[in-house]
This record gives C-alpha cells, sequence and structure tokens, in this order.
C-alpha cells in the first residue's frame, strides 16, 4: 500500500450539496479538484471546520500580501517535511509573487531567498511558532513592530504557522499527497484559452 492510499479520497457523488458545490467552484476555478478537498471530505464536518478556518486566515485583508502568507505556509511546512503543502503552496506562492524559483528557495532555505529584511524577520517568527513556540517572548514582538508589523499581523503570522502545523500533521498521517499539477503551477506560463 503506498502512502497515498493510507485514507481513500471521499467520491465527489456521495457528499454533502454544501461540500460538493464548495469542491466543483474549486474545480472549475482551477481545472482540477486538489487532493486535499477530497482527503478532507471523508469527514464533513472536518471538513467544514478546516476550510473555514483556512479562508479565514488567507482571504481575509490585512498587513500580508497572499504572497507572505504563503511565504509562511512554505517556509514552515518545510522543516515538517509535509510534501503536501511545500508543494501545493509554493505552486500558490509562485503565482502571487510571479516568480517561478521563489517556493523552491524559501522551502529550502528562506535566508538566502530573495526576500526583504520585513519578510525575513516575518519568517524567522513564524518558524519560532512553528516550531518552538515556548520560546516566543516580547524581544519577538519587538523585532516585528521594527519592521512594521502591528499586533494584528503578528496574529496572522503566529494563526497561519500553527494552522499549517495542523495541517502538515495531517496531511502526513493521512499520506496526502500534491497533485501533479501543482509541480507546474507558476513555473511555466499558462496557456491562453481560445476566445
Amino acid at each position: 500500500m503506498t502512502t497515498a492510499d493510507r485514507y481513500p479520497v471521499a467520491e465527489l457523488d456521495n457528499l454533502p450539496d454544501d461540500i460538493r458545490t464548495q469542491i466543483l467552484a474549486v474545480q472549475e476555478k482551477s481545472g482540477f479538484v486538489p487532493n486535499v478537498f477530497l482527503k478532507l471530505a471523508r469527514r464533513p464536518d472536518e471538513f467544514r471546520a478546516f476550510f473555514a478556518y483556512h479562508d479565514a486566515l488567507m482571504l481575509r485583508e490585512g498587513g500580508l500580501t497572499k504572497g507572505e502568507k504563503e511565504m509562511i505556509v512554505v517556509a514552515t511546512s518545510a522543516p515538517n517535511q509535509c510534501l503536501y503543502c511545500v508543494v501545493a503552496h509554493g505552486a500558490l506562492l509562485r503565482i502571487f509573487e510571479k516568480n517561478p524559483l521563489i517556493a523552491d528557495q524559501i522551502a529550502t532555505n528562506y535566508r538566502k531567498a530573495p526576500i526583504t529584511p520585513r519578510q525575513r524577520a516575518m519568517l524567522d517568527f513564524a518558524l519560532k511558532v512553528s516550531t518552538a513556540s515556548y520560546a516566543i517572548c516580547d524581544a519577538d514582538f519587538e523585532e516585528l513592530h521594527g519592521h512594521g508589523f502591528s499586533d494584528d499581523d503578528i496574529w496572522d503570522i503566529s494563526a497561519i504557522a500553527a494552522f499549517f502545523a495542523l495541517s502538515n500533521r495531517m496531511a502526513n498521517a493521512a499520506g496526502m499527497m500534491p497533485n501533479p499539477e501543482f509541480y507546474l503551477m507558476g513555473r511555466v506560463p499558462r496557456e491562453k484559452k481560445a476566445g
């Protein structure tokens, strides 16, 4: 049995209407159904809670850009060795930053990536939340304030890092594998639709 087979994906036709509608909307937009949707849909209440919190964090307007939020996901998912999140969110990072190299750089060693000192401080803190939250202290907040982050921004950094720590662990436990489509997204130009 391969790791991808640990928990079977849900059958789209057997899902509650609200979840099926949500998944079909994602498929319409992206051209495929990311595996995370069908893996988590096997437990509808958890699916709803997971994606409600995901969307509250990742779609919220605030001091972090969409690209910076994805930087947090990729940087914190790498030490947790979450293949799914590094690959899937790496694709989104490449798209939002319009940079085909950035996701690999962030995942491997964000300290050498061509990012701003502000973004480096953000990722330093996100990694601390993800891997050593017991060591967070007032100096961490002072450092981030010095880079222009508000207390709400720091909450967002913390919440994203913490949420994806949960996501990383569930993806690894479930044997969730990235869809092949994610690997090329943001690396090569999209084909224009005829019209």
